[in-house]
């Protein structure tokens, strides 16, 4: 910015241009939060035996399981129900990323914070991610099957 002293019309030329850029930084501001508030990604794992909801903080706020369930070890559950949670927190990054990029864009440092910490939230730091659910084996109806006896899946 120069140094030379304003006339008052261009002084309020500039507090004009000034204060609409700020307007409109709020009104984008505003839609992304709006965008956020109402973001939710449902996602079924490759098997179709888990479906998963989280919403736009990565939270678990629903799950289905389907009569697969029936044919898994309690191990390949539990398994497959937390990397169909992490690929729901992964697709809620993404589709964060490209609200960011919609409505107050990449340019500026703060959007470029937001979509960072949005990011790290949700994806974690890299490595955090668990092995896959090990396979599924179809259980044998002759097996004796005293070591996993909970029926309560039935």
């Amino acid at each position: 910015m120069d140094n030379r002293v304003l006339n008052p019309d261009d002084a309020r030329q500039r507090l004009e241009a000034w204060k609409g850029r700020i307007d409109k930084l709020a009104a984008d501001t505003k839609a992304m939060s709006d965008r956020f508030q109402q973001l939710e990604v449902t996602r079924k794992d490759r098997d179709g035996m888990v479906e998963v909801t989280v919403d736009n903080t990565g939270a678990l706020i629903a799950l289905k399981l389907s009569r697969e369930i029936d044919r898994s070890s309690p191990d390949v559950i539990a398994a497959t129900i937390m990397s169909t949670i992490r690929e729901a927190k992964a697709e809620v990054a993404d589709r964060s990323q490209e609200i960011i990029a919609e409505t107050v864009g990449t340019e500026s440092p703060a959007a470029r914070a937001i979509a960072e910490r949005v990011g790290e939230h949700l994806r974690g730091s890299p490595g955090d991610e668990a092995a896959e659910p090990p396979a599924r084996a179809p259980r044998n109806a002759d097996e004796d099957d005293d070591d996993n006896d909970l029926n309560l899946w039935r």
